[in-house]
This record gives C-alpha cells, sequence and structure tokens, in this order.
C-alpha cells in the first residue's frame, strides 16, 4: 500500500488517517489553502498552516474547529509526521509533507515560483514521492515577469482615465485580487473593489501585507471618480447589476488563461492580463525537478502532456484524478 492513495473522499493517508484536501466530510483534513476546491466545510477537524488561518476560518464558518502549525513545524499523528511548507500560490498556501518509516511524500496543493509580495515564497521540498498541480501544463505557457504585466494594467489604467472610462478588473476574490492591489500603482487614481475582495483585506493586513488605500465600491462613489478609478472584483459579477452602477467602463480579466487571446474574445473582454497565482511549464518543471522525487503523480489540469514529457525525460510520472479544479477557465 502507497503512503497516500485516492478514495472516494479524496486524498488519504491510512497510516495516519487523515485526508489532504478532501472533497468529502472526514474526521481530520489537513488543507493546503482556502480556495473552495481545496477547503471544503464539514469535516470535524482541520489542520492549515498558521498564516492561512484567517481566511480558512472565514470561509470555514465560525464552528469550524481549526489546528493551525507555522511553516516548517511538525505535528506527529499515529507515527506519521506531517509538516507545512509555503507554495507561494495565496497567503497560507502550503505544501503538505508526510513523512513515515524513512519514506517522504509531498503534496503541493497549488502552487507558483513568481514572487509575490502577499504570500510566503515557495519552497522546494525533496522528497521520494511529488503531487503536483498541474493547471498550466502545456509549454505555450510561459509567464511573463510580474513587473512587466502590472506595467501594461498600469497603462490600460491610465489610457482609459483619458476616455473618462471606469477600468474594471477582474480576478479571484481571494488571493489575485490582493496581488492585484499590492502591485499596480495606487499613484495613478482611486481604487475600489468588490465586497467579496473588501472583506478579506484584515487578513492580508493582520499578516503584513501592505495594499493602497481602497473603497468599498458602492456604484456612486465611482461613478464621482469620474472614469479616474479601478475597481477590483471577481469574474462572478462580470455581466451583472453590479458592474452596470459604474457608468461607461474598459472590462479586464488577470488569469493566466489571458495568454490565449481566444480566451478574452469568449469572455468579451476588451484586455486580458496573463498573471497566474499558478505555476507555468517552465515552473512546473522547475519545481518538479527541485524535489529530487523518483515519483510524480500530477493533478488538475494538462496532465497528459506533462506526463508524457517526464517519462521521456526518465521519471516516473502518473495523472491522478481529482475534483480539484485550480485556475477555472473564463467562459
Amino acid at each position: 500500500m502507497t503512503l497516500l492513495q485516492i478514495t472516494a473522499k479524496g486524498l488519504y493517508c491510512a497510516a495516519g488517517d487523515f485526508y489532504i484536501d478532501p472533497w468529502r466530510p472526514v474526521d481530520f483534513a489537513v488543507i493546503t489553502h482556502a480556495h473552495s476546491d481545496h477547503a471544503r466545510g464539514g469535516s470535524r477537524q482541520y489542520l492549515a498552516s498558521e498564516p492561512g488561518r484567517g481566511i480558512l476560518q472565514e470561509r470555514l464558518g465560525s464552528g469550524a474547529r481549526i489546528q493551525t502549525l507555522p511553516y516548517g513545524a511538525s505535528l506527529v499523528r499515529n507515527g506519521v509526521s506531517i509538516s507545512l511548507h509555503p507554495a507561494g500560490h495565496i497567503l497560507g498556501s502550503a505544501q503538505v509533507r508526510v513523512e513515515h518509516r524513512g519514506e517522504i511524500w509531498v503534496v503541493s496543493g497549488d502552487y507558483k515560483l513568481a514572487p509575490d509580495p502577499t504570500c510566503s515564497a515557495f519552497e522546494p521540498v525533496r522528497c521520494h514521492t511529488f503531487i503536483s498541480e498541474c493547471t498550466f501544463g502545456l509549454p505555450i505557457y510561459r509567464w511573463r515577469q510580474p513587473d512587466e504585466i502590472f506595467a501594461e494594467i498600469n497603462t490600460w489604467w491610465r489610457n482609459n482615465q483619458s476616455a473618462g472610462r471606469t477600468s474594471v478588473l477582474f480576478g479571484y476574490s481571494l488571493g489575485k485580487a490582493q496581488r492585484l492591489l499590492a502591485g499596480v500603482d495606487a499613484s495613478i487614481g482611486p481604487i475600489f473593489v468588490h465586497d467579496a475582495v473588501f472583506k478579506l483585506l484584515p487578513f492580508y493586513a493582520d499578516a503584513g501585507v501592505r495594499v493602497p488605500e481602497i473603497q468599498l465600491a458602492n456604484g456612486p462613489n465611482v461613478r464621482a471618480a469620474d472614469g479616474r478609478a479601478l475597481v477590483i472584483g471577481p469574474s462572478a459579477v462580470e455581466d451583472s447589476p453590479w458592474l452596470r452602477r459604474f457608468g461607461e467602463v474598459s472590462t479586464a480579466f488577470a488569469s493566466g488563461w489571458m495568454q490565449i487571446r481566444g480566451a478574452r474574445r469568449r469572455g468579451a473582454l476588451d484586455r486580458g492580463f496573463a498573471l497566474s497565482d499558478h505555476a507555468d511549464w517552465n515552473g512546473l518543471v522547475s519545481a518538479i525537478r527541485a524535489t529530487g522525487a523518483e515519483r510524480i503523480w500530477l493533478t488538475h489540469g494538462y496532465t497528459a502532456p506533462m506526463v508524457r514529457w517526464l517519462r521521456e525525460n526518465g521519471c516516473d510520472a502518473d495523472a491522478l484524478s481529482t475534483h480539484f479544479e485550480g485556475e477555472g477557465r473564463p467562459a
């Protein structure tokens, strides 16, 4: 029996009697991060990283029993050592290291290698088996430097100001929105956010993450900015009454899927910025190699091309079917 296995409830460690990011309620769940495809409610007890506690409690509700560990610290459960290590995905995101009788497995959760001031940087962890996400597991996905992308966002915002159009930038409310806030040039104009973003900002402030002064977007206050404003909100409100309150707007989406022009056209967006909180092809290859793992299991995304490439380069690699979604494709 392998140290970790897929069951009807998720990735399970029989020796330690716990699950990692289970998709059904269990007695003991180790959570990599607070995105809803990885952190689901109903479990009896949770273990997560200390930096991610506040956000996870907000997502799961006040009744959820959450135990935390600092990065690098370990907990022993039924003889199995569990430790959490930075994944660089969002605030509090962690890789899960599991060790039993000298065998070491690491579950990556979601991760990226690009610099991000809103979370701890990815740290490779040596192991025998590495279970890696593969959201952008195609060679066409190779990210440019974040500074270049933010320069383009700032230029887009300035150009919209000149035309009297409010700039509305969509991104996931947890992780991406805060990264956008930390990266844009706040001297350009006023910044407003959707409530889904606004309610998470105190947790970032508690973690020492600095973001510019912002206001909650309510319609009238955005209109009063006379086209000078930047509004950040989740993509779910792209075609909603909330957006129509702002008058004339220019819309954009920040996502790795914007690397492909067709994704922007399908979303009827004015602009797309390829800024992702997941590793690109080069990042996946670098992270996998850095673990020194003898066996690689890949989850969610373009697993087949990456499995083929790894096998051609002498690795023992397979795809693993899970309920994780990664960075959802825009409609």
